[in-house]
């Protein structure tokens, strides 16, 4: 599942050119991009939600939880690039290769579900406005994300188990790597594979899908009488077209490629063009995977529960902190000028 399954198992990978040069450009170029993106839009964005903690709300803390999740990952990503940069030379150990591989799909499925709990919300506020009142609660809202961690940890556990290995070919010490001609590793793989596709994409997709088609159908049945709620109607819509967007671009590509993958592994007869180009897509679809912490951002601001007031009001508290400090300053000097005329 990692990027390079890009032809390291099974027998029909041995007679193609590798694509190791497509790999290391393409690899360390986007993560390059993302680190920098994903540190500077998460971090800024975690930096408001913070400040402005004080107006918390359900909606709020799935944000939190979000921001965080994402700069966990891409504060790993640096990792990626000096393996690509180096060609294929892993240099940091065998903790840091388990972690920076276990760190990515958390992020991914962490993300997937944070989007799924932050939907529901949506949900309930538009369809059952009253009832929501009572069931989307801070409490419950810290509970569902702790248990999203422990759920995710627990699922992405598997990757702490595959750390650095040595390629007998080359002799460079490689992570992110299955070992080559590793039955096993393959069996183990598809299973991962399907756990992840069912149980981290497919059903937290699904409860997306039907909380949108109920929004959608919530918004489209009211009368003249609702327009007072067309704010919330606004951040709704802006909501599912990010988070659609977010999937279609990001999480869908890969987790179809990926099984496609895996299944063409197995095959013997496949000319090298087919291996190629089937190798290549998994590392650009990877990279696009990875990519979702850029997207998240924009999720905070333009449909965030009100994110666009707290920057409003963080601004307008640190320019007034800043002229009461101006403020107090300024009686000082009169104070002082006025002595010194006292005693002239």
């Amino acid at each position: 599942m990692e990027s390079n399954l890009t032809g390291n198992l099974g027998s029909n990978s041995t007679e193609c050119p590798p694509i190791d040069d497509f790999r290391n450009q393409v690899y360390s170029t986007s993560y390059s991009l993302i680190t920098v993106l994903g540190l500077v839009g998460n971090g800024f964005a975690l930096a408001v939600l913070i400040r402005t903690y004080r107006q918390s709300s359900p909606f709020h803390i799935y944000m939190l939880n979000l921001a965080v999740s994402d700069l966990l990952c891409v504060m790993t990503l640096p990792l990626r690039v000096l393996y690509y940069v180096n060609n294929g030379q892993w240099n940091q150990g065998d903790f840091l290769c388990r972690v920076s591989s276990y760190a990515l799909y958390v992020n991914l499925y962490c993300s997937i579900y944070f989007m799924a709990a932050m939907s529901v919300t949506r949900f309930l506020a538009i369809v059952f406005p009253v009832q929501n009142m009572r069931l989307a609660t801070e409490t419950r809202a810290w509970l569902v994300c702790v248990c999203v961690w422990v759920f995710i940890c627990l699922l992405s556990s598997p990757f702490l188990m595959s750390g650095q290995h040595t390629d007998p070919i080359t002799n460079k010490t490689k992570c992110f790597e299955p070992p080559k001609n590793s039955g096993s590793s393959a069996d183990r793989l598809v299973m991962l594979n399907y756990v992840s596709l069912v149980v981290g994409f497919t059903l937290p997709f699904l409860i997306i899908l039907l909380c949108y088609a109920g929004i959608v159908r919530a918004l489209l049945s009211r009368t003249s009488s609702a327009r007072r709620q067309q704010g919330a109607s606004a951040k709704a819509i802006r909501m599912i077209v990010i988070v659609l967007l977010t999937f279609l671009i990001c999480f869908l590509p890969y987790h179809v490629q990926r099984t496609i993958h895996l299944h063409f592994l197995s095959r013997t007869d496949t000319p090298c063009s087919e291996q190629v180009t089937m190798q290549k897509s998994v590392v650009v679809t990877l990279c696009l995977a990875a990519s979702n912490s850029c997207f998240d951002p924009l999720l905070y601001f333009f449909s965030g529960e009100g994110f666009r007031n707290r920057l409003s009001s963080l601004r307008n508290t640190m320019k007034g902190s800043r002229l009461n400090r101006i403020a107090r300053k300024k009686p000082v000097t009169v104070s002082a000028e006025n002595h010194q005329l006292t005693a002239g």
